[in-house]
């Protein structure tokens, strides 16, 4: 169900919209961001992972409900929790975990870690550690396509503590302004590290702020990726057509803490049973089999071909060269004036 001003509209028309093979895809890409997330807790745990690393379990419905609608050619610009949204995209799961083992092989050779995976040539303008920073990047590449005259759309992931922030009121207002084919994709977690929305912002759904950009605003369940697809769908219709940008608000959960190693003290025992029965992957599955779409034996396929696919990956992190002292000086680019 989603809320749009203030009504209740129904999500199931996406049922019939989806081919099989798309449903399919949605839930083997969700167990693939789960099973890589689960896999990259027991890697830190182990110290192979240098850094901080923000994990996204439960929210992987989010990633793939938006992503399911783009082309290879249209952007996203990600957060500090952007593991998800990267396989979605595409992003190759062994460059992934090379670019965490901090491996010349990886996405960003290595240089840049969890918060910063990148890959242009897919459209992944990459994850940010700065919150918020993420929109302003997502405004340029849909002035990017504007100006060149394509008709690319530019989704945004970003959290509910961005939404206080100057970078979520300058960068929507302007692309309001300027009618820009951007997309907002708010993961509204409830928590912002470990401040609750309730705490920081008084408005019951974030996408009612649309309202003074007069752009549309829709709330969904972030847990259903039909719901998530369906509204980012429309959205992303909407801006190929040129009339302009969208904010979605998906209500989700942080299965994670805020960081790996955080304690979570700020829960409680029924905040994680909630957690627990909202969690979009046992949802998701039930709802393919009630419709005929997926049995059993699939479903423990899709797994077992995703622990494979992460133990290549590992695999191949573990097995790849470091980048050479020398590296540091590649890639970094600068304009030389003359006095």
């Amino acid at each position: 169900m989603a809320n749009q001003g203030g009504k209740v509209m129904s999500e199931r028309k996406s049922l019939k919209e989806l081919p099989k093979e798309k449903l399919i895809w949605m839930y083997s890409t969700m167990v693939r961001i789960r099973t890589f997330e689960d896999r990259l807790v027991k890697e830190f745990a182990k110290g192979c992972v240098p850094g901080f690393i923000h994990l996204s379990q439960g929210q992987e419905a989010l990633a793939v409900g938006a992503c399911v609608v783009l082309r290879k050619d249209d952007f996203i610009t990600s957060n500090h929790r952007g593991h998800g949204h990267c396989i979605a995209k595409g992003e190759s799961t062994k460059k992934m975990m090379a670019e965490l083992y901090a491996k010349k092989t990886g996405s960003c050779k290595g240089k840049g870690g969890s918060m910063h995976i990148s890959n242009p040539e897919i459209g992944i303008l990459g994850t940010n550690g700065i919150v918020g920073a993420g929109i302003n990047i997502a405004g340029g590449a849909a002035l990017s396509a504007q100006m060149r005259g394509t008709d690319q759309v530019t989704v945004c992931f970003f959290g509910d503590g961005a939404n206080n922030t100057s970078a979520f009121h300058e960068g929507i207002n302007l692309a309001s302004a300027w009618g820009l084919p951007v997309v907002y994709v708010i993961e509204n977690n409830g928590l912002a590290e470990t401040t609750k929305i309730s705490y920081s912002t008084k408005v019951a759904n974030l996408a009612d702020r649309a309202v003074a950009y007069g752009i549309p605003g829709v709330t969904v369940d972030g847990n259903d990726p039909l719901a998530v697809y369906e509204a980012v769908s429309k959205a992303v219709t909407r801006a190929r057509k040129g009339e302009g940008p969208t904010i979605v608000e998906c209500k989700t959960l942080r299965g994670a803490g805020m960081y790996e190693g955080d304690t979570q003290a700020y829960r409680t025992e029924e905040d994680f049973e909630e957690i627990r029965k909202k969690d979009p992957i046992p949802r998701f599955k039930s709802k393919l089999i009630e419709m005929g779409v997926l049995m059993e034996k699939d479903a423990e396929r899709i797994q077992q071909e995703a622990l494979v696919e992460i133990d290549e990956a590992v695999k191949f992190a573990e097995e790849s060269p470091y980048p050479d002292p020398e590296d540091c000086l590649a890639d970094v680019f600068f304009r030389e004036v003359k006095k």
